[in-house]
């Protein structure tokens, strides 16, 4: 089937060529905020004439609308802005700037960052949800900090990791198959503090997109998800300062020109003080410990000419948990992107990307007798070169990129006196490229397609020895490759299709399937992400991860698009997935990969999701029910069992009220089944130790977890440029002991007998932010 989908594809590019060919005239330009020169993404311009044609910015505020000679009324539009109408008389091409001036009205502020009139009924993309970041400001979180993650895990087909936990799975896959990007760079590792908060600091955020499923050709290498984040660019007009001091973290941001108009810088930092209090313990073995975390966002751009623009981003985190003569634990993660942006001409765009990220850790055992320090490092070099092509009716994309992955496993190094021996593992070496091309068309007024393929290919280079297991973890062979020489290879196609049509204008339906590969993995046995989860590339043994998705989804605006619903079902089969052993060593093991097992899986559900946009009292309400299964020949007799994540309902309310210009209230409810887990079917004693033995896997399932999260903001007085705020909150209202992990023991009052031991992380938890802006 793919096959065939990719020469239709073809056919259909090669079809519509000679509609890029006509004679027309062409508007471009780039839209911005007035006041901070910040490009708008996603603003809506628009041309009704003779003939209408609208279009939509894109991430760096570009657009151009094709029409023929004439007459037209030209509206840009973007939410929580004031409209900008003028009249164009296009006789040419031409190119215009324009900047849009914020809207004071309250009932212009709403939820969504959809700002094109109905574009989530007409546009062909599917699974697309894009977080506003003033709603997110408003979201109550676990102490006061706001957070991304924890954001979108209120969203319907995104499932929570757990209490505290900032992993996530999207309609049935595994925390590892999500990618998660900040400004083109991939994050390996998105949490602080062991799950608690995101690396991502919202003060530095400017736009946040995450695609569920239908994702586009441009995005590749992940099988469930992408997250794609994007920094503040920084204002260009003048110089501005931001943060808050909370009760365990701080923020502030710098932002302001380079030159003014031509180009602009942004600083954004934050700490956390937990160890402040730490040390103030009169405890020797507290005062000593440390527990914190730091990061840093930093974006420049200069505006060459009128074609050229340059962009530079890092963002530089750092976690560093640890208890005094006992152990030592950091991790953290850098990522440095170089952009080009270049303007061939009014209809063709360019951006070429440089892309570092590094991420390690480090864990080291203090005591004399098991003195020893573990490191491990995941680093990777990606060249991008994308292209959008713009017409009246089209918008093609196509492009390429090659990424060198480097994974160092493991080194441990001891000291003299340690009984721990000291372990290099070999380093491995991939070489990922892919090239794509696709193409969003206006077929007629009702229909609507985003179509397109992805080309994915992969090598395991040297140097290294390389071996073959049998099914019973046995070497079966070993081979010697050379530096720089390819050793195994995987080419997949991967076709991306969807389709909406329009009963009107505020009705209408959506088709989609797409194709995602994946080569670099996860493994762990731990029930959410750990910094020293550990990375392996596709191999001789490990095939890369292939997932098939079909969804087809219900779109309606109501009340003159103040409401919206949708309602989404998905299918979706799995290939290439890796589970273990019973009894898996996967930490300090050379021979890692004679641990795993090999099955396939399936993930299927309903999504419905109903929101309202604008006035005083806006929010959400998000509801899933879905099924996730794996299904592999060595366990569960080889039939289809339940994933860990897999959880039959969730629900989440979410609900803003601006009561006035100085108080706004938030609350969020959520309600989940319990994960799926696997507990002991009895016990037996070795030599007085208690030992448990397993069945089934998965066959449990955790208690449910429910919790109210309640917020409320008070503005402070307006006093002219500087700006104050304070934000009160309470995590957990309901005080729910919800679980996070549960333990069986012997009952201390008969032995015999044994129980379950459930362990949970928070009650109730106030919090209280001051903000203030200047």
């Amino acid at each position: 089937m793919p096959i065939r989908y990719s020469l239709a594809i073809i056919f259909l590019f090669a079809l519509n060529i000679s509609v890029f060919a006509q004679n027309k005239f062409t508007l471009s330009g780039t839209i911005r905020d007035a006041s901070s020169g910040e490009t708008l993404i996603g603003a809506t311009v628009r041309l009704t004439g003779s003939s209408s044609a609208a279009t939509l910015t894109n991430a760096y505020g570009y657009f151009a609308l094709t029409q023929a000679e004439g007459t037209y009324t030209l509206t840009i539009s973007y939410t929580g802005y004031a409209n900008q109408v003028k009249t164009i008389v296009l006789t040419k091409n031409l190119k215009i700037n324009e900047e849009l001036k914020a809207a004071n009205d309250l009932a212009e502020v709403t939820v969504s960052g959809n700002n094109r009139r109905n574009e989530n009924v007409k546009s062909a993309q599917m699974g697309l949800e894009k977080i506003d970041m003033q709603s997110l400001n408003s979201i109550p979180v676990l102490l006061g900090e706001k957070d991304v993650l924890k954001t979108i895990q209120l969203l319907p087909g995104v499932k929570s990791g757990g209490e505290g936990n900032t992993g996530f799975y999207v309609r049935g896959g595994a925390a590892d198959q999500n990618l998660i990007l900040l400004d083109e760079a991939v994050v390996y590792n998105s949490s602080h503090l062991l799950g608690f908060f995101s690396t991502f600091n919202a003060d530095a955020i400017k736009d946040v997109s995450l695609y569920k499923g239908g994702m586009p050709a441009q995005y590749g290498g992940r099988l469930s998800s992408v997250l794609d984040v994007k920094m503040d660019d920084g204002n260009n007009k003048e110089f501005k300062f931001q943060g808050g001091i909370g009760l365990i973290a701080s923020r502030l941001k710098a932002e302001g020109p380079i030159v003014k108009d031509k180009g602009s810088f942004m600083v954004s930092f934050r700490r956390t003080y937990i160890d402040l209090f730490l040390r103030a313990s009169p405890d020797s073995s507290i005062n000593g410990s440390t527990l914190n975390f730091y990061d840093i966002n930093a974006k420049a751009n200069y505006k060459i000419d009128d074609k050229n623009t340059i962009y530079i981003s890092g963002y530089f985190g750092k976690d560093n948990i640890g208890v005094k003569d006992l152990f030592e634990n950091n991790w953290g993660n850098v990522t440095t992107t170089f952009r080009l942006n270049h303007i061939f001409n009014s209809r063709l765009f360019s951006n070429t990307s440089l892309i570092y990220n590094n991420y390690n850790y480090t864990v080291q055992l203090l005591n004399d007798a098991t003195n020893f320090k573990a490191t491990s490092l995941v680093r990777d070099f990606n060249l991008k070169e994308d292209f959008q092509y713009f017409s009246n009716k089209h918008t093609l994309r196509f492009g390429l990129n090659v990424t060198q992955h480097r994974i160092s496993p493991i080194d441990i190094t001891t000291t003299q006196e340690s009984q721990v021996n000291p372990l290099t593992q070999e380093k491995r070496y991939g070489l990922e490229s892919a090239a794509y091309v696709s193409d969003e068309w206006a077929v007629t007024e009702k229909l609507n397609l985003l179509y397109g393929i992805r080309l994915a290919a992969f090598s395991l280079m040297g140097p290294g020895n390389f071996s073959t297991y049998d099914a019973s973890g046995n070497v079966i062979s070993t081979r010697n490759i050379a530096s720089g020489k390819f050793y195994k290879n995987y080419l997949n196609l991967e076709p991306r299709f969807s389709v909406s049509y329009l009963f009107n204008e505020q009705n209408s339906v959506k088709a989609s399937y797409n194709r995602n590969t994946q080569n670099i993995h996860i493994l762990t046995n731990a029930t959410s992400s750990s910094p020293t989860d550990q990375y392996v590339l596709s191999s001789n043994n490990i095939k890369p991860e292939i997932a098939d998705q079909v969804a087809l989804g219900y779109f309606k605006n109501l009340e003159e698009n103040n409401y919206e619903f949708s309602g989404e079902i998905y299918y979706k089969w799995l290939q290439n997935q890796i589970d273990y052993k019973n009894a898996a060593q996967l930490l300090a093991n050379s021979n890692v990969e004679s641990e795993l097992l090999y099955g396939v899986g399936r993930a299927y559900g309903l999504e419905l999701f109903f929101k309202k946009k604008t006035g005083k009292l806006n929010g959400w309400i998000g509801y899933t029910l879905s099924r996730t299964e794996r299904k592999f020949a060595e366990l569960n007799n080889g039939n289809y069992f339940p994933s860990r994540q897999d959880r039959t309902h969730d629900v989440s309310v979410v609900g803003i009220y601006n009561m006035n210009k100085r108080w706004t209230f938030s609350s969020s409810f959520i309600y989940s089944t319990g994960n799926a887990v696997t507990f002991p079917a009895g016990k037996y004693t070795i030599s007085g130790q208690t030992m448990y033995y397993y069945t089934q896997r998965n066959a449990g399932r955790m208690p449910y977890t429910m919790r109210l999260d309640l917020s409320a903001t008070l503005e402070g007085k307006n006093k002219g440029k500087y700006q104050s705020s304070w934000t009160f909150g309470v995590y957990n209202a309901l005080a729910r002991k919800n679980p996070y992990s549960i333990e069986f023991i012997n009952d201390p009052a008969n032995p015999s007998k044994t129980v379950a031991e459930q362990t949970s992380l928070f009650g109730m938890i106030p919090s209280v932010t001051w903000n203030f802006k200047f």
